[in-house]
């Protein structure tokens, strides 16, 4: 009984013991249901946060899922598009074409079949080599520039014009490399 108003109270005969215990009774039980209300509110609002961080991390994983899959579709795509361009702009080749034409892909070297107008295109830059579904086909340099702006993996070879530095003390630089060498 550390309440000195109880005491007095109890002294002066206005209440007795049993009064006394009750009140401290009722008072410890309202203590108690303050902490128990206290502690229910705090793991319904620790349960709420729980709840709302899982939503947060799945819509995380579903807006990066869904990126994936727009990429992937993207690619498909321009896959599918640069395909159009090759197959639509290749240039037929036949029994005709004789001179086998070698060139390093994929640090091999590959050979295609063409004949002697196709092969000096080739050399002034004027056609380029593309790859679709593992074979290569000749495109005109325009198709090939368009090509190599989506994806400059499916163009093989394209030989733009770029002015040749020589060195000044160079012995060969007057003689120059023929055009119909082949090796």
């Amino acid at each position: 009984m550390n309440n000195p108003f109880q005491e007095q109270f109890l002294k002066a005969g206005i209440v007795n013991k049993q009064q006394v215990k009750k009140a401290n009774q009722q008072k410890a039980s309202k203590k108690n249901n303050q902490q128990q209300r206290f502690q229910k509110n705090a793991a319904a609002e620790q349960a709420r946060l729980k709840t709302k961080q899982a939503e947060q991390e799945k819509a995380a994983r579903d807006r990066a899922l869904n990126q994936q899959k727009e990429e992937q579709a993207r690619k498909k795509a321009l896959s599918i598009e640069i395909n159009q361009l090759i197959s639509n702009n290749c240039l037929q080749r036949d029994a005709k074409c004789e001179i086998a034409y070698n060139f390093a892909h994929r640090n091999k070297v590959n050979r295609i079949y063409i004949n002697g107008d196709m092969k000096s295109q080739l050399i002034q830059g004027k056609l380029g080599i593309a790859r679709i579904e593992g074979r290569y086909e000749l495109v005109p340099f325009s198709i090939a520039q368009k090509i190599k702006e989506r994806n400059e993996k499916r163009i093989v070879l394209l030989e733009e014009e770029q002015p040749q530095e020589v060195p000044e003390d160079d012995p060969y630089a007057k003689f120059q490399i023929p055009d119909d060498l082949t090796w």
